[in-house]
């Protein structure tokens, strides 16, 4: 049997929410691990969008997913949290005033509050209906992500979606493609306005060429190597589209996995909490992020950092009992480790 990892507060999922959380609580001297299912700490920044920058992280008027990760990452470093990656937790139970937690991977974790930071749960794409797809998702040629824009330097790249992503990567690939393609059903755009509309004056400027109105229908290659994409009208006219590789943007399939079973207070598959203190309706667990919702709730990265102080502030009288915690700025105290 494992041995007992004892901390004070357990913090599930490692994205920028979860790592900023890592500091707020290492900032009242409460010790903190930290588990996600994913082999490395980043959540979505690092699986999504590693290279594409956030626009909107104060102080920064451009910062790549990869590189705000690498920020919180040395951020929390003084508080030396213990990061359990590629499990997932799986049991939450009782032990007197103690949470246990047990993870996937056979760890017990015990600790007197719990931090959900877990984006969005776990999530995965949502795949277009396409024979043959396995094989070309296999083998690359087909994928929901983009980790490295190099790897797309000279190719033919076809893009179907209409969302943020859609949009932010064919402006990110017109460059570095051989040729961008971009496959979208309707000609309105989910994206936002600005990014729009500069999507529209690179296609007019012909850096990017737009198949409207189309959808996908079918992959024609050996069955790993892709060599055309063909689309559709929704009256049937095909149309073909030579290619390297299908970026297939259609949003994540989210899923809470285990956690939906613990008994929380669940709205569309999302965790209500208090908006003062981000508490649940299970007294010591606490949710913040994506993940969590209240009225007036904003999913931007910012609102999480927010509530993962708030979070920690809440659970300082758990770790603490009966001492006073005085509010004091970062400026005044300074990183209190040792």
């Amino acid at each position: 049997m494992s041995a007992v990892i004892e901390t004070d507060v357990a913090i599930i999922g490692a994205g920028p929410v979860g790592l900023f959380a890592v500091f707020e609580c290492g900032m009242l001297r409460m010790r903190t691990v930290v588990v996600d299912a994913l082999d490395a700490l980043g959540g979505q920044c690092t699986a999504l969008y590693p290279e594409k920058p956030i626009y909107d992280i104060p102080a920064h008027p451009a910062i790549a997913g990869a590189d705000l990760i690498a920020r919180l990452e040395e951020q929390a470093a003084p508080f030396a949290a213990a990061y359990l990656l590629g499990r997932r937790v799986e049991r939450l139970a009782r032990e007197g005033d103690a949470i246990l937690l047990g993870t996937s991977a056979g760890d017990t974790i015990r600790c007197k509050a719990v931090i959900i930071a877990a984006g969005a749960g776990a999530f995965g794409p949502n795949r277009p209906p396409l024979d043959g797809l396995p094989g070309y998702e296999a083998s690359g040629a087909v994928r929901y992500l983009v980790a490295r824009r190099e790897e797309f330097r000279g190719k033919r790249v076809v893009i179907a979606g209409g969302g943020d992503s859609a949009v932010d990567w064919a402006l990110s690939l017109k460059d570095i493609a051989a040729k961008v393609t971009v496959v979208h059903r309707r000609p309105k755009f989910r994206a936002a306005p600005e990014t729009a509309a500069q999507l529209d004056a690179a296609a007019a400027r012909g850096e990017v060429e737009l198949a409207i109105p189309y959808q996908l229908h079918g992959l024609k290659g050996d069955g790993g190597t892709l060599e055309t994409v063909t689309l559709a009208t929704l009256k049937g006219e095909e149309r073909d589209i030579p290619a390297d590789h299908l970026l297939a943007f259609f949003g994540l399939s989210m899923e809470l996995g285990p956690i939906a079973d613990w008994g929380l207070g669940l709205d569309r598959h999302h965790i209500a909490v208090a908006p003062a203190t981000c508490a649940t309706n299970i007294d010591g667990v606490f949710a913040i992020g994506d993940i969590a919702t209240y009225p007036g709730k904003l999913k931007l990265i910012l609102q999480g950092f927010s509530e993962a102080a708030m979070a920690a502030h809440a659970i300082h009288p758990r770790v603490f009992p009966g001492e006073a915690l005085h509010f004091e700025y970062s400026t005044t105290k300074g990183v209190p480790v040792g």
